[in-house]
């Protein structure tokens, strides 16, 4: 049985600690964080820490004094041995507002709840079967100060999610209002167009992810072309390669969006040298 840790306190999995009147279950009113832990090590917790902080700034959460990246790491690395996922795992780190109505919360103080799982010893692995996607366009997102954050209004990806698999399709690309590329329902998407990389900027709406971060650093650092750009769907269809990108699968290509196909030896260029332990 998987334990979770809600406000430090871990609980058996069946345990109901949310009532009805909980802002977080109402309006969506919080963030959170999906970090990938390796042989009880966690990844890139300044980038996951320092979204988190800036998200919940801009959401106006009160934080106390002993609400710290620290206090939360701890409580993650501890709930991780209660389940006991020794090697990789994926951990959800919710961040949520407590009871109230929309204009009569009880406090900003935030809840939080930690949530882990195993992962398959290959998470992160070279895909060599590649994505197949397509494109989805009931809903697009907006670009605000909420456009860039994991907030839990995840309507559009949801809405995505469940198209794409009604699709049969791996996952689905997401435009912003003005039909411009934004990301997919659980990652980052980059494009190479003649050995130039390519990725949606965040005025255009999308997360801010932090694979996507580091990726780009890397890539800058390899002395690689890469640009964060408008990018429009003939772009996106006209490109020779195309991959995907977060903090639990790394980097991943996409064999084809809709009718079209695509190669991906420049990716797994870019893939070994980015991420040259992993086979």
């Amino acid at each position: 049985m998987n334990y979770f840790n809600y406000n430090g306190k871990n609980y058996e999995g069946s345990k109901m600690i949310i009532g009805p009147d909980n802002r977080g279950l109402r309006y969506g009113d919080g963030l959170f964080e999906t970090l990938k832990s390796i042989q009880g090590q966690l990844l890139f917790t300044d980038d996951h820490f320092a979204r988190l902080w800036k998200g919940m700034n801009i959401l106006k959460f009160t934080l106390p004094k002993h609400f710290t990246p620290d206090t939360l790491q701890d409580e993650i690395l501890k709930l991780l041995l209660k389940n006991g996922h020794h090697k990789n795992a994926r951990v959800r780190l919710t961040v949520f507002r407590g009871d109230g109505g929309l204009y009569d919360e009880i406090n900003h103080t935030p809840h939080y709840l930690i949530q882990t799982w195993a992962l398959p010893e290959n998470t992160g692995h070279w895909n060599s079967n590649g994505l197949v996607l397509g494109m989805y366009t009931d809903v697009t997102k907006n670009c605000d100060i909420l456009s860039n954050l994991k907030h839990n209004n995840f309507l559009p990806y949801v809405m995505a999610s469940l198209h794409a698999k009604d699709q049969q399709w791996n996952d689905a690309v997401l435009l912003n209002n003005d039909g411009k590329l934004c990301d997919t329902t659980i990652a980052n998407i980059f494009l190479v167009k003649d050995e130039i990389i390519y990725t949606p900027s965040l005025d255009q709406g999308c997360v801010a992810g932090i694979m996507r971060k580091n990726i780009l650093l890397q890539l800058i650092k390899n002395n690689s072309k890469a640009f964060e750009a408008e990018i429009t769907v003939t772009d996106l269809l006209n490109a020779d390669e195309v991959f995907l990108s977060n903090a639990i699968y790394n980097l991943r290509w996409v064999q084809s969006i809709a009718d079209t196909k695509y190669t991906n030896s420049y990716t797994q260029k870019i893939y070994s040298a980015i991420f040259p332990t992993i086979s």
